[in-house]
């Protein structure tokens, strides 16, 4: 038996002695909550930049891509019931090394997300205060959101499921007060298409909007820990992904009708709607929203994100005394030190669109990739939770289509953003490499008198 599949063993093994108390209600919360973050609050401007009020045709798009993705994600889920989602999908498929680079790139592409949630979220506050829009002062708000919430973090502070449920209402209820009063406020000529949009325009607007859909990959990491995964991972997966899209075109259509030409300059566009229909109290109702809400989402990921690190330095990718643990608190404080150093610096010196950018090139890569797993997952036949796996419907074109649509929208990234990109593949490759010399090196040396 090769070496990583006596790992994937010991991992079913680990996982047994979880409790799997997560159903299908309880999945498809989790992925409403981490999926719908800061991104929908700030989207619809660029999306109308692009593509005026043609803008809705970019989010039927998105939602057809992702939605052949997470049929990709329901069957391998079904057949490796492992802690990890994604990245444990793609070990058990093609080996450790690709693993490890997938979960690299989905680390480096979830952080330059939350650093694009966060610079977002200064933009919100600076529109409430209009004194912290200065250069200095958002680089202080962003300490401000993200010194604290790191403290509490190496204090071992943890979210209970109250505090997830009042940030997913908190999150919610603002978008759900513009689409169903707002729309009593649109205006029919601000839904008119002034031109017809190019394919290439479509496709560079539905990449994206990839970024409003980012957290399927995110929920579906504790599948250790839920009830009959080959039936409530694609369950919750189709509910969760067929309300988001729902949502977030029924935003964009009340936005572009209440706006108009003016959405595509806005930096608060769903707050700008808010007050265009409501008043000055219905703008500062849906900034304070947002800012409840995207506060909830930096704080969720300030949680998880650096545990990437810390497994990568305990797996000896990175140098050990980044997994240290705090003595007293028993946190990866110096994981979670770093990350928050890292967040700040990308969210202070770029902007909210080219991170979200670079977020969703590096994501869509790594989604491609769990499409090519599914296959050899399906050819294998690996059934690693004793389960029925999910069955596909159009089983035999579903992940070629999925992949399909994954390499049309990665044809319309830039240059300098491949080049972004292919950096941190490299980035990637070289850190496995050292690591596996020196755990081959390790090994090889004789042991000392």
């Amino acid at each position: 038996m090769r070496d990583h599949e006596r790992r994937n063993e010991r991992e079913l093994a680990a996982d047994g002695a979880l409790i799997r108390a997560v159903g299908v209600w309880g999945l498809t919360a989790a992925i409403v909550n981490v999926t719908v973050g800061g991104g929908i609050f700030r989207l619809p401007s660029g999306v109308a930049g692009a593509l005026g009020a043609a803008a809705p045709i970019a989010y039927i798009v998105c939602a057809i891509v992702m939605g052949l993705i997470v049929l990709c994600f329901a069957e391998a889920g079904s057949r490796v019931a492992l802690t990890g989602g994604p990245y444990a999908y793609i070990e058990v498929a093609f080996g450790p090394f690709v693993g490890f680079l997938c979960g690299a790139l989905l680390w480096a592409g979830v952080t330059a997300a939350l650093a694009g949630v966060t610079s977002f979220l200064t933009d919100s506050l600076a529109a409430l205060v209009p004194a912290l829009g200065s250069t200095i002062a958002r680089v202080v708000v962003m300490l401000v959101i993200i010194g604290p919430l790191t403290a509490l973090n190496i204090r071992g502070v943890r979210q209970a499921n109250r505090f997830n449920a009042v940030m997913t209402i908190a999150k919610l209820l603002p978008l759900a007060l513009l689409v169903f009063v707002g729309a009593f406020m649109v205006r029919g000529t601000n839904l008119v298409w002034q031109s017809a949009p190019s394919v290439g325009a479509i496709g560079r607007s539905s990449v994206f909007l990839i970024f409003a859909f980012l957290g399927v990959e995110t929920a579906l990491v504790p599948s250790g820990e839920v009830k009959d995964p080959s039936r409530t991972a694609p369950r919750a997966v189709f509910l969760a992904i067929g309300s988001i899209a729902i949502l977030y075109i029924a935003v964009q259509v009340v936005a572009q009708g209440v706006l108009g030409a003016s959405l595509a300059t806005s930096k608060t566009p769903v707050a700008d709607a808010g007050g265009a229909a409501f008043g000055e109290w219905g703008r500062t109702l849906i900034l304070v929203g947002s800012a409840v809400s995207i506060f909830g989402y930096v704080s969720g990921m300030t949680l998880a994100v650096p545990r990437m690190l810390y497994a990568f330095a305990r797996d000896g990718f990175l140098p050990r005394s980044v997994a240290a643990v705090h003595r007293r608190f028993r946190t990866p404080y110096r994981a979670i030190l770093i990350q928050a150093l890292l967040v700040v610096l990308l969210a202070a010196s770029r902007s909210f669109e080219w991170l979200a950018y670079i977020a969703n090139a590096v994501v869509l890569l790594v989604f491609a990739t769990c499409c090519l797993a599914t296959l050899v997952l399906r050819r294998r036949d690996v059934r690693l939770d004793g389960g029925v796996p999910f069955h596909v419907p159009a089983a035999a074109i579903v992940p070629w289509l999925a992949l399909a649509a994954i390499i049309a929208l990665l044809a319309t990234v830039q240059p300098h953003e491949w080049l972004a990109v292919l950096l941190l593949v490299a980035v990637a490759a070289f850190v496995f490499a050292v690591a596996r010399s020196l755990r081959t090196t390790a090994i090889t040396e004789p042991a000392g008198d």
